[in-house]
């Protein structure tokens, strides 16, 4: 990423590079928030001597993608900064970057206390998705300022109109910014401007008017609710994180069927996601393994997928045919191996399943029958996940909101909870009719 210190700026943007004290910035996506924030981090860091800055986020994963950012930025305007040496420690890590001139950026992933990032005593704070860390969290935070008066600076796409985050937006002691993608495509040059108002069309066809209005116009919208609270979601996080994977070489796994549930990234969208279980007596189901590979090619997701069943032995695998999807479909249904086991459960398609006591002609999407499916067995007890702070972030990021009559479940952090939806689905598995979805 090149960041120079040149870089043509928006007008909003050059207005936050040259705020003093805490920030918070609410915005739509895609608008540029957390360049503009790593480059106020970074010259922060490299022009103030020995200064504590950190960077937090709710996950590991989003933390690091704005301390990168930051990274980035001094490397490419100032790399002389950037304090090298094996034996003292003082090479970049994957949390920490140490400056030649005495400061220290650190990045830490809060979790849902805050546990992790008690103890420090920091000079400026930066938190990005800032809506989705828990409330507990910012007890932890205020001790770390109170002896410097450190700045907070705080950047979200918003999550509902409560919260941290939202007290904030409204609070005197902050200098608020709200920037709507919409906004900023019409005040970038052409061919820009062009491309990104195609875009936010096509956003605004497929979303509902709720959905839109909270991801691209960044408004604290209500009429959205969470599909899966707190309570539900830890009842089901029961199992160590860091338990091992222990196979046999039969086709089973402790006693019950494996299966599979795949989330293909969207061209420059989340990751992929490949959640594999374990059925129990046909009702019910326990994490077995995730794995969240880099970015790569279609191909090599189709490649991983059959090595994947070679070592777990599938009874089945689903994924989305649709989209990105398609492709990776495709070619695992050509290998001898995988072929009578992958299963296409597109979103876009309906469920062969009546509901029950309604008119038979009658058919519920079957988005939402994959995501009731899921909650059912939450509810009933019938589920098993790893305590993973990534899948609890991609629990609670779902939402839903009823439009015309029907569910319309969404969430911004949702590929992990799509490929688990996927694998969950093989509860349903006696009365699926494979041909329905092929």
């Amino acid at each position: 990423m090149d960041m120079k210190l040149d870089m043509k700026l928006d007008k909003w943007q050059q207005q936050v590079l040259e705020t003093k004290g805490n920030i918070c910035l609410c915005s739509g996506r895609q608008v540029g928030k957390s360049t503009i924030i790593s480059k106020k981090a970074g010259e922060y860091a490299t022009t103030n001597p020995n200064k504590v800055i950190m960077i937090i986020a709710s996950t590991e994963r989003q933390a690091l993608l704005l301390f990168e950012k930051v990274l980035s930025y001094i490397y490419e305007n100032d790399k002389a900064m950037i304090a090298k040496g094996k034996k003292t420690g003082q090479n970049p890590t994957k949390h920490k970057i140490k400056l030649t001139n005495g400061s220290v950026i650190h990045c830490l992933p809060t979790g849902d206390s805050g546990y992790g990032i008690r103890g420090y005593t920091i000079d400026a704070l930066y938190a990005d998705e800032a809506h989705f860390i828990p409330e507990d969290v910012w007890a932890a935070v205020t001790p770390m300022l109170a002896t410097t008066g450190g700045d907070i600076i705080l950047l979200s796409t918003p999550f509902g109109a409560k919260g941290y985050f939202h007290r904030c937006f409204y609070d005197k002691k902050f200098t608020s910014f709200h920037v709507s993608t919409e906004d900023v495509a019409d005040g970038r040059d052409e061919p820009q401007r062009t491309r990104m108002r195609e875009f936010l069309k096509d956003e605004k066809d497929r979303m509902t008017k709720l959905q839109y209005q909270q991801e691209y116009l960044g408004l604290f919208v209500g009429g959205i609710m969470r599909f899966f609270d707190d309570d539900l979601i830890n009842s089901i996080l029961t199992l160590p994180q860091n338990d091992e994977v222990s196979l046999s070489s039969s086709s089973t796994h402790s006693g019950g069927d494996l299966f599979l549930g795949i989330d293909v990234a969207r061209m420059g969208g989340d990751e992929t996601v490949l959640y594999s279980v374990k059925r129990i007596n046909k009702e019910s189901i326990e994490e077995i393994d995730l794995e969240i590979p880099e970015a790569q090619i279609l191909t090599d997701t189709a490649r991983l997928i059959i090595h994947k069943d070679k070592q777990f032995k599938y009874k089945k695998i689903y994924i989305d045919d649709g989209g990105m999807g398609m492709g990776v479909y495709d070619i695992v249904h050509e290998d001898r191996q995988t072929k009578n086991k992958i299963v296409g459960i597109n979103n876009a398609k309906r469920s062969i399943d009546a509901e029950k006591g309604g008119n038979p002609r009658k058919k519920a999407l079957l988005k939402e029958d994959l995501y009731n499916n899921l909650k059912n067995l939450m509810e009933n007890g019938k589920v098993r996940l790893k305590d993973n702070p990534a899948t609890k972030q991609s629990l609670r990021s779902i939402q839903y909101e009823n439009t015309d009559g029907y569910l319309k479940i969404y969430g911004n952090y949702s590929h992990i909870v799509e490929a688990l939806i996927r694998a969950a689905w093989c509860t349903k598995d006696k009365s699926l009719n494979i041909m329905a979805f092929c």
